[in-house]
């Protein structure tokens, strides 16, 4: 069977439908999610001269929290949904900040080997199936600098579990999980990995 590329792969949209995409920022804001990105950002030891990409960047919410909190970092930002990009690129001119913002899945990253210091992902593994979870982690490897760290939330319930036994067979040291519960969302898992 030949590989998807990347215009035909499907992907669940960050809501789950694309009528619900007004809605995106709302639930954001209402469910805390602003706090676990806080905390995303804070593990993530960034430094000035880093290149940051968010895989699964959504409307840009972590992102532009970054370049808020780090005026000496570079923002890049991937995902599958043109509308999310769309509303991305706007927060991030409203906000003042600069990113690189593409469509592309998670799966397969357009960028060279070892390009990035950090790596974020924020509550998008649980919409990728077993195979292309692995996939999403090779690739993230693949990307990060020796020494660099991916750090990712998602949730932790519905018989998703934590990411971190994923994370590490993918050639990852794990530190140890940490749960915040958040509303409509309840427990979600923050990983702090670093590549070996």
């Amino acid at each position: 069977m030949a590989e998807l590329s990347s215009q035909e792969r499907e992907y669940l949209p960050g809501v789950g439908k694309h009528y619900l995409l007004p809605f995106y920022d709302v639930l954001h804001r209402v469910s805390g999610l602003g706090a676990v990105h806080r905390e995303m950002i804070e593990a993530a030891g960034l430094s000035a001269g880093h290149r940051v990409l968010d895989v699964g960047c959504g409307t840009g919410n972590l992102l532009r929290t970054t370049g808020k909190r780090y005026g000496g970092v570079e923002l890049f930002g991937v995902d599958p949904d043109l509308k999310m990009l769309a509303r991305a690129e706007r927060k991030m001119r409203r906000a003042g900040l600069r990113a690189t913002l593409d469509r592309g899945f998670a799966q397969e990253l357009a960028f060279p080997d070892a390009s990035f210091d950090r790596v974020f992902s924020s509550l998008m593994l649980h919409h990728l199936d077993g195979p292309s979870k692995g996939e999403m982690l090779a690739e993230v490897r693949r990307v990060l600098k020796p020494g660099g760290l991916l750090v990712l939330s998602d949730i932790a319930h519905h018989g998703h579990g934590h990411a971190a036994k994923g994370i590490s067979e993918a050639g990852f040291t794990v530190e140890p999980t940490r749960t915040r519960t958040l509303r409509m969302f309840g427990d979600v898992g923050i990983e702090v990995a670093k590549v070996h």
